[in-house]
């Protein structure tokens, strides 16, 4: 194993925050336990499947950077998406986010995650200063319904919540490393 080098960081807000900010540092707490449970591991230990399942902490960071990716792409700039993200990936292999990463250096992983995570961090401040969380989204369904970005930042907390648990099983069977939230420098 070696140091972890994601950030860990968790800032509380006041007692007294709105509901933007009390949903952003819940995503921003997720990230947090995320980057515990992933960081400072070797290859060996990104790439060790957990049975029956064929998920490993290398395809968790980097599924959970195509969700950030997707969020933005499709929910909130629109920007396309970047590398690694192709289309063809997909096309011939649906799950390619998880099977990939085992052909990823650690370091590749991480900053892959990294990246994401700071493309959507922007993409989250600018759109909440266009208009908050009651403003579509830019996805609409065949009917023409748009969810709001409140659903959307619900969403990516969800999957965040449901992968760290993944992550949380999977590190504790690495290297015993148990807890809620990452120690506080």
């Amino acid at each position: 194993m070696t140091q972890n080098t994601l950030d860990t960081r968790i800032t509380e807000p006041s007692a007294t925050a709105d509901e933007t900010e009390m949903l952003l540092f819940s995503l921003e707490r997720a990230r947090a336990q995320f980057a515990w449970k992933v960081g400072g591991l070797d290859a060996d230990a990104l790439r060790r499947p957990f049975p029956p399942s064929a998920m490993t902490l290398g395809g968790l960071v980097k599924h959970l950077a195509l969700v950030e990716e997707m969020k933005m792409a499709e929910f909130v700039d629109g920007e396309h998406l970047t590398e690694p993200w192709r289309q063809e990936h997909f096309q011939a292999d649906p799950e390619w986010d998880w099977h990939s990463a085992a052909s990823d250096t650690p370091e590749e992983l991480y900053a892959l995650w990294q990246r994401a995570v700071a493309r959507s961090r922007a993409g989250w401040a600018a759109a909440l200063e266009r208009g908050g969380l009651d403003q579509p989204s830019l996805f609409s369904t065949p009917e023409g319904w748009s969810p709001n970005l409140r659903r959307v930042l619900v969403d990516l907390i969800d999957e965040y919540c449901r992968h760290t648990g993944h992550a949380d099983l999977f590190r504790e069977a690495v290297d015993g490393l148990v807890g809620e939230d990452p120690p506080q420098p």
